[in-house]
């Protein structure tokens, strides 16, 4: 079975992994794409052999099996629409803004009985099992910390030689305007019309946007949704983003901290993943978002030394596809990448705006 993209919206992590993975990838093929900017739609469609359509014509088309979902802004809309169209869906982060909008895509899914997918690549990282098995061997797990430096993405896409994008056409200004003003509805069920724009901004874009990628490599790992408990925003202007650090309670004896550090000036994305355990530890350095084929670390430190073991060649964004190809034909979907842990996800996310405030 050969399983027939179409992607919708063409933007840097499209161009960087989703259209040349799903064109080298065996089983997939990539039918169409479609973008508010018609020339980079049609520049890119000749690319990739594709059709170049508008997005209700991708919708429409009969030869897409599935939609995958990287538009700017908050993605459950699209996957709905998506959804009622009889595809597939395979929905980049943030999913959503709130909880009720990850409801109705839940519901339209269960009701189609087409596969809904978000875009949680971390969760299908080979090192995820390599870590559970580490893990198995080295005690109690006492404290889980996750560290991630984030620059701004130009030096980080910049082996991809991609031209800046051109101006916004005329006729998408009026529904790029109202995607803002959906959004902005979103973000008052979520964290409150009274919260300080500069929180609102916080929650969109830092923790729906970056964190909630730690927090569904948590759970993961197995950990579960953590209990935060206390949060501190550190070096901020109320512009550039702040230095988050929260804490909070796993399931068991675990303590989590995750320091999260905006850092424009250093061209680098590392993200660390520490686990101390009554007998050892082990570390992950996470594979950089934008590299298709890279892959994390693991290092492990046990009773008899430390060791690295490998983690496999295949990266996460490969196996996320080979995971969703494989729902689609029936299997059991991966648990931690359904639109319901985007719940578990939000629930964190506001907790930490409420402790913000």
């Amino acid at each position: 079975m050969t399983l027939r993209w179409g992607v919708l919206g063409l933007g840097t992590i499209s161009r960087a992994i989703h259209l040349p993975l799903i064109a080298r990838l065996p089983g997939h093929e990539l039918a169409a794409v479609a973008d508010l900017d018609p020339e980079r739609c049609a520049e890119l469609a000749t690319a990739y052999g594709a059709r170049a359509l508008t997005p209700e014509e991708l919708f429409a088309a009969d030869d897409v099996d599935a939609v995958l979902v990287a538009t700017p802004g908050r993605h459950a809309a699209h996957a709905v629409t998506a959804l009622r169209a009889g595809k597939h869906v395979l929905a980049e982060k943030p999913f959503a803004l709130s909880a009720e909008e990850v409801r109705e895509a839940i519901a339209v899914a269960r009701h189609t009985g087409l596969h809904l997918q978000v875009g949680y690549m971390k969760v299908h990282d080979r090192s995820v099992e390599v870590v559970q098995e580490a893990l198995a061997g080295l005690g109690e797990v006492r404290l889980v910390q996750i560290s991630v430096r984030h620059p701004v993405d130009a030096p980080q896409v910049e082996h991809l030689r991609m031209l800046p994008p051109g101006p916004l056409p005329a006729a998408a200004v009026p529904l790029v305007a109202a995607d803002d003003a959906a959004e902005n509805l979103a973000l008052d069920a979520s964290v409150g019309a009274d919260t300080a724009p500069q929180l609102r901004r916080l929650f969109r874009s830092v923790l729906c946007g970056s964190v909630v990628h730690e927090l569904s490599l948590l759970r993961g790992l197995g950990f579960g949704s953590p209990d935060v408990d206390h949060v501190d925003l550190l070096a901020w202007d109320g512009l550039a983003p702040p230095t988050v650090f929260a804490t909070g309670r796993l399931a068991g004896h675990a303590r989590f901290v995750l320091d999260w550090a905006w850092t424009p000036d250093r061209p680098d994305y590392t993200e660390t993943v520490r686990i101390t355990t009554t007998a050892g530890e082990v570390v992950v350095d996470v594979a950089p978002p934008y590299r298709l084929d890279a892959t994390s670390q693991v290092t492990v430190t046990g009773p008899t030394g430390t060791h690295r073991p490998p983690a496999g060649a295949d990266g996460a964004f490969q196996r996320q596809l080979e995971a969703f190809a494989s729902a689609v034909g029936g299997s059991a979907p991966h648990p931690d990448s359904a639109p319901e842990g985007a719940l578990h996800d939000l629930a964190v996310l506001q907790r930490i705006v409420e402790l913000a405030r």
